[in-house]
């Protein structure tokens, strides 16, 4: 690899460059589409590559990066095609300069040539391929902060992509969005979910149906009231998204709750110290036993999992099976849930509503609590039709 005492620079009139019109298509790892940003200059030192745009942004980049995702690229499907062990040992970039174009244009040890798109680098510099870059970051809130559900038009949702948009972006910032007027078919909950992605079967199947019946297989299925809640904290990996569609509701009471988890956690982090030691840290094992399924996991009530994980409120009560911690730290983690519970349960955290026919609301299963209130089955007839996706779908749907 080449070294030496000081960068070696060069440079583009930034003017001039205004003018020239890229003569090559450049490929990018992917298949999107971005605005040319010609860089300014490029600065080759010992063992990086330091780019910089006319407006002061500089990147420094790794000359195996710039090997991979240049030379590297398999054209057909734009992913990278060099197994690691197959990388050379001292990448030497003889030349790394601006092109006539404002491309960066490498020349490698043995005469190999290869070019970056600056748009497309520009775009690694300003952090737009991290995950949550054109997402939107989670918005904590209360009812003081949102009085009521981001309501969007749901008779027109699959044909207006702004709609959909705007209620996917809901999802995906504050974690909950309601669609009114939407058909009340029984087939439009699976119409719209496979318009996002692939749906998340579970026991209960892809689209789901919730009502009161004789038999029921969930508590979910009778007029009870439940609790504040997420779904299925019996999963190593509980389903990210959770779709309620009502097709129909003609009896009295029943109103749908739902509260931020973020904001539960933090409001009890902030002054239930002690029960948010236990929250987070005991353990509790989770068990769904049905004649046709046994799914199990262990995991505390909020649990942040990895570092790059999203959390996840474990917090439905019917299939909480046992304590997994000590004897002496029982009576501490049911102490502790009872705050849980009373927070989550708070009016300055919850919204109640009602579900009218053709309200389809979606929700962060693993976020956002919800329960509902009792009524009577005998009183008339409310069937809602469901079904769960994975973050990861909604998330590249959105993008």
């Amino acid at each position: 690899m080449r070294t030496t005492s000081s960068p070696v620079v060069s440079r583009v009139n930034s003017e001039s460059r205004a003018a020239v019109v890229c003569a090559a298509v450049i490929l990018t790892p992917d298949f999107a589409q971005y605005d040319w940003r010609p860089l300014g200059s490029v600065a080759r030192r010992d063992d990086s590559v330091e780019l910089r745009w006319p407006d002061g942004l500089t990147f420094t980049c790794h000359p195996l990066w710039l090997y991979e995702q240049t030379a590297g690229i398999e054209p057909l499907t734009r992913e990278g095609s060099v197994e690691p062990g197959d990388l050379p040992h001292t990448p030497e970039v003889v030349v790394a300069d601006v092109a006539a174009d404002g491309s960066l244009e490498l020349t490698w040890e043995g005469g190999a040539r290869s070019q970056a798109h600056p748009g497309w680098l520009r775009s690694i510099a300003e952090g737009q391929h991290l995950p949550r870059a054109s997402i939107g970051e989670p918005i904590e809130w209360t009812t003081a902060s949102m009085a009521d559900l981001p309501t969007f038009d749901g008779s027109i949702v699959l044909d207006d992509h702004t709609v959909f948009e705007a209620w996917l972006a809901s999802l995906c910032t504050v974690g909950v969005g309601r669609l009114r007027g939407a058909p009340t078919t029984d087939e439009f909950m699976g119409e719209l979910a496979g318009r996002i992605g692939p749906i998340r079967g579970s026991n209960f199947g892809g689209v789901f149906t919730v009502e009161s019946i004789v038999d029921p297989d969930s508590t979910a299925n009778t007029g009870m009231a439940l609790g504040q809640h997420t779904d299925l904290p019996t999963r190593e990996t509980p389903p990210g998204f959770q779709f309620l569609h009502c097709v129909e509701n003609s009896v009295p009471g029943g109103l749908s709750r739902m509260a931020d988890g973020m904001a539960v956690a933090a409001e009890i982090r902030r002054r239930h110290a002690d029960a948010y030691e236990s929250l987070t840290t005991d353990e509790w094992v989770f068990a769904n036993r049905a004649v046709d399924g046994d799914h199990r996991w262990i995991g505390p009530i909020i649990d942040f999992g990895g570092p790059r994980s999203p959390l996840t409120i474990r917090a439905f009560y019917p299939v909480r099976l046992a304590p997994y911690m000590p004897i002496d730290r029982q009576q501490r983690a049911y102490d502790a849930m009872r705050v849980f519970s009373q927070v989550a349960h708070d009016p300055r955290f919850m919204i109640s509503s009602a579900f009218a026919p053709g309200d389809l609301v979606g929700f962060d299963n693993r976020r956002i609590l919800h329960g509902r209130d009792a009524f009577d089955p005998g009183a008339g007839r409310r069937r809602l039709r469901g079904c769960y996706l994975d973050h990861d779908d909604l998330f590249s749907r959105l993008r």
